[in-house]
């Protein structure tokens, strides 16, 4: 992400997206009833003179949106801002959709800029400059590709060796087989760092490969054994908190990590809670380690008065993100809980 311009006055910021995390990052930002100016295509109006109406082309004009939604989904290219037009050089008053896309500059008017908002700013800055993490999970007959992202892992390939169908190709061979990933990462990355994981010793394989074949597409390799290859031997070396100083930073490693802790917790009936009722209890009580709260929840003013208590009494939170493991387990719980630092009655 790119800060383009801020106008502390004004309460504006101008942003650059950059990467898909940072699309992510301001469907985060950008709450209800936030003024945000991009540019945009709709029909020029017509002359009023005119007897029968022709059909006008799309014109690229600026307009300014008074926000009433926000979508963002892992498999799309774009964020949609949903409002109604409040400036611009027409159609005032009717509803629209800006269709953000990386490479376009946006501006955001708040009434109040908060800490949380300025925090989601740094951390976007802080990530582009950081190298993505890929994955290859592998095993005898599947091999997955992914990548860590903010907002989880995305996955972008599967290769199926001797699936037993007439649906695929048959790749009778393990050099084949390999090569065919190999292949796929040569498309893929880009000098960013690699972990190999799966169980058994073919990924010791492909990593000899790669390094024979295609020497230098990879930051860095690093091989990890898990029990269970494809997106399964993923979310395990997450949880296992295996992979070194690679993982260590990754937003996603530390969600799931706290996750793995809050359930432990749980599951010896130790320092936690969860819930609205139980986890504002903690809080007022001062007891609250590290609150959780799921990043579709903290819009809420609720949950930026939580925030705001949990930092006033040197606690920790983190925002979890809605669309990987660690944040559909936290919805179980409510979308809220926390790590205590004593039992609360």
């Amino acid at each position: 992400m790119k800060i383009l311009h801020q106008d502390a006055k004004a309460g504006e910021l101008k942003l650059m997206p950059e990467t898909l995390d940072d699309l992510w990052h301001l469907c985060n930002l950008i709450d209800e009833g936030d003024l945000v100016f991009a540019t945009a295509y709709r029909r020029g109006e017509e002359k009023s003179d005119k007897l029968r109406p022709d059909r006008l082309d799309k014109v690229r004009m600026r307009l300014g949106i008074r926000v009433k939604k926000v979508e963002f989904q892992q498999s799309d290219d774009v964020l949609r801002v949903l409002g109604v037009i409040e400036a611009g050089p027409q159609d005032l008053g009717e509803h629209h959709t800006l269709m953000v896309s990386l490479g376009e500059a946006l501006s955001i008017i708040k009434p109040e800029w908060k800490q949380q908002h300025f925090d989601r700013v740094k951390r976007a800055v802080a990530s582009s400059e950081r190298p993505s993490v890929y994955f290859v999970a592998i095993e005898d007959t599947d091999a997955v590709i992914a990548a860590a992202r903010e907002y989880g892992i995305k996955e972008h390939a599967t290769i199926t060796r001797n699936p037993g169908g007439k649906m695929y190709e048959s790749k009778s061979n393990e050099e084949d087989y390999l090569d065919e990933v190999v292949e796929k990462l040569r498309i893929t990355l880009h000098g960013e760092p690699l972990i190999i994981l799966g169980p058994g010793f073919v990924k010791e394989a492909l990593a000899r490969r790669l390094r024979e074949k295609q020497p230098g597409i990879a930051g860095s390799i690093s091989v990890q054994h898990t029990g269970q290859a494809g997106m399964a031997g993923i979310h395990e070396l997450m949880k296992q908190g295996i992979g070194g100083k690679l993982l260590e930073d990754l937003r996603v490693a530390k969600e799931t990590r706290l996750m793995e802790r809050l359930f432990s917790e749980i599951s010896k009936g130790g320092l936690f809670v969860y819930g609205d009722a139980q986890v504002a209890s903690a809080v007022r009580a001062g007891a609250v380690e590290t609150l959780l709260v799921l990043d579709t929840k903290v819009r809420s003013s609720a949950a930026d008065e939580l925030l705001r208590n949990v930092e006033n009494t040197k606690g920790e939170f983190m925002i979890v993100s809605s669309l990987h493991e660690a944040g559909r387990r936290l919805e179980s719980l409510g979308g809220i809980a926390a790590i205590l630092r004593y039992k609360v009655g």
